[in-house]
């Protein structure tokens, strides 16, 4: 606990660099206000940040801003305080661009695995600059040597070996991604994740799927397949095509277009938390029975409906904290990222995704012996507030066996 309470404080911490001097040196009191399950604003003392940075099941990076939130993410899947807790490569994506920022999610997989930063045109904010400068890159083997990749219009960094990602437009840069990251990899993936250009809520669990599978996300609109989609599609050889997202988003005739590249499957839901849930619990080929539905070699999806996983909360009106917190979903205790529609309060179809799948329960042989679970919830309490934290924590709780 104590580990993950200063992951949350570091987060903070450069979210706040600006202001604070010594931050990563001397320990910096923060005082931290916080917000009671009432949402009556309450004071905590001075320096401790529970319930706000974590509860026993749930650790938050509470960031300013998505920029802020990669930063803490990045640093949380990477250390970086002794050898071997370095990147390889820390990619950098356009803060004015989420398609192109959660298509860089698949940087995240194996063999890069690239942490997410993220930055405009300008200099680096002061949160990504930060953390660039803890994270110190080594350089990967596979895209020679580099220990930046620049992803469109992004702030440049001298003094660090540089692959640069360009494309004219959101889906040409996410097909460029997919090229690169196929290059790496040696090999395009034999599967793709289709998302929309025009809701970037159904689109944001597929960050975390790209970070933990290495499966490329492109994208379409509700109107058609893009020539840079389509061209990326073809170099994948006929690839099993998984569209996330309900009809009234990606319509049935583009799934129509689509299937001239590949086989097409669609996963989704009316709105984006339900859409979360369908994508988090989905596997092709189906599961025989929820007992026996996990990822098996092979598979696509996370095919979640036991306990003892990894989930990451996000607001669905921040896009760019999907790619921000991709990475989680590919270390650690790994898992889906589920999206909520407002900051105070958990959407129905994901408390009942909790409820049916998640809450671990242990027989006579006590709790020592159960599975656990960890939440993190990704922005600071305007985002998504401490009672909301505080019901994931509950759910997540392993309790006795009935």
């Amino acid at each position: 606990m104590r580990r993950f309470a200063s992951i949350a404080l570091l987060a903070a911490c450069l979210a706040l660099a600006p202001a604070l001097a010594g931050c990563g040196g001397a320990t910096t009191l923060i005082r931290v206000k916080t917000e009671s399950a009432a949402q009556s604003p309450v004071s905590v003392s001075e320096g401790i940040g529970f319930p706000v940075l974590a509860t026993k099941n749930t650790t938050r990076v509470s960031g300013a801003d998505p920029a802020a939130d990669a930063a803490g993410v990045a640093l949380a899947v990477y250390p970086s305080t002794v050898q071997g807790t370095h990147p390889s490569a820390v990619t950098i994506a356009p803060s004015g661009d989420w398609e192109a920022a959660i298509a860089s999610s698949v940087l995240m997989a194996s063999p890069i695995r690239a942490p997410i930063l993220l930055s405009g045109a300008g200099a680096l904010p002061p949160a990504s600059a930060n953390a660039l400068n803890l994270l110190k890159p080594t350089g990967a083997g596979q895209i020679t040597g580099a220990q930046i990749i620049r992803i469109g219009n992004v702030a440049a960094v001298k003094g660090m070996r540089t692959a640069s990602i360009s494309g004219a437009d959101p889906y040409s840069l996410a097909a460029a991604i997919d090229r690169f990251a196929s290059a790496a990899a040696g090999k395009p993936s034999p599967d793709v994740v289709i998302a929309s250009s025009d809701d970037p809520a159904y689109a944001m669990p597929a960050a975390g799927w790209a970070a933990e599978s290495g499966d490329p996300v492109l994208f379409v609109s509700s109107s058609g397949v893009p020539a840079a989609t389509a061209s990326a599609l073809i170099a994948h050889a006929r690839p099993h095509i998984y569209v996330l997202g309900p009809p009234s988003v990606i319509p049935d005739s583009v799934l129509t277009e689509l299937g001239k590249y590949g086989t097409v499957a669609r996963v989704g839901a009316a709105d984006p938390a339900a859409n979360s849930v369908a994508f988090a619990a989905y596997r092709d080929p189906p599961c025989p029975s929820d007992q026996a539905c996990v990822h098996v070699p092979g598979s696509f999806g996370w095919a979640l409906r036991s306990p003892g996983h990894g989930y990451t909360l996000l607001n669905g009106n921040q896009p760019l904290d999907a790619a921000a917190s991709a990475p989680l979903s590919a270390s650690g205790s790994y898992g889906p990222q589920l999206v909520l529609d407002t900051a105070n309060q958990l959407p129905s179809s994901v408390l009942n995704f909790f409820l049916d799948y998640a809450t671990p329960a242990y027989t006579q042989e006590g709790p020592t012996a159960a599975v656990y679970n960890h939440g993190w919830v990704i922005g600071d309490p305007s985002t998504i507030s401490v009672s909301v934290q505080a019901e994931m924590d509950s759910l997540l709780e392993v309790v006795p066996q009935k």
